[in-house]
């Protein structure tokens, strides 16, 4: 998402280091799904709206071919400076992940909430974006952001909409009740849902 597809000013957001969405540490969905086999090495994956996020890191020490990709060059810096400290390596793509085509396809997106990021306007943009960067069979570690509340970032994922946003035609969806919910402790406690779908 470039500058002009976004209101938002990501890049002075991460450079006054004003980032209220960012974790302390590893999302614990991802660390479940890393325990169920979803992440496993060698796979390759992709993290749009990567920010300064430690999956990229983590991911990439436990041998998997991690795609990192922000609009922010402050985000992106900071990502190659903690790969090139700890010896691993992984790509990472600075601009506008949606006009992004991969020349192989990916095992896995890691939906780190780049969904509740971008204007509502981009999701179907995001939707067909997703659609080509993962092969056939791919999974979307997706994680839906809830919130009652209208606006943002973060805007709120609520799960008919996002049926509508991912339709069966093209997505494997699992039951609505296996989303698990993970509070975010830096947003007052609003949780975020963590599913797998695949594309077909």
């Amino acid at each position: 998402m470039d500058e002009e597809r976004s209101a938002f000013d990501w890049e002075t957001r991460f450079a006054a280091d004003d980032t209220p969405w960012e974790r302390a540490g590893l999302h614990p969905a991802m660390l479940a799904w890393v325990e169920a086999g979803e992440l496993q090495p060698g796979a390759r994956v992709i993290i749009p709206g990567c920010g300064r996020s430690p999956e990229l890191g983590f991911l990439a020490a436990n041998g998997l071919d991690v795609t990192g990709a922000d609009l922010s060059p402050t985000a992106i810096d900071f990502q190659r400076r903690q790969l090139d400290a700890t010896g691993h390596d992984a790509t990472l793509l600075k601009g506008d992940v949606l006009a992004h085509r991969p020349d192989t396809p990916y095992d896995r997106v890691y939906e780190q909430t780049f969904l509740c990021a971008i204007p509502p306007r981009l999701r179907v943009d995001y939707e067909r974006a997703l659609c080509d960067w993962l092969k056939p069979g791919g999974h979307l570690l997706a994680l839906f952001m809830q919130k009652d509340v209208a606006g943002g970032p973060p805007y709120g994922c609520a799960l008919p909409a996002m049926h509508q946003l991912f339709p069966e035609e093209r997505w494997f969806w699992p039951d609505d009740d296996a989303f698990i919910a993970w509070p975010h402790p830096s947003l007052k406690g609003k949780p975020e849902l963590a599913g797998v779908l695949v594309r077909r």
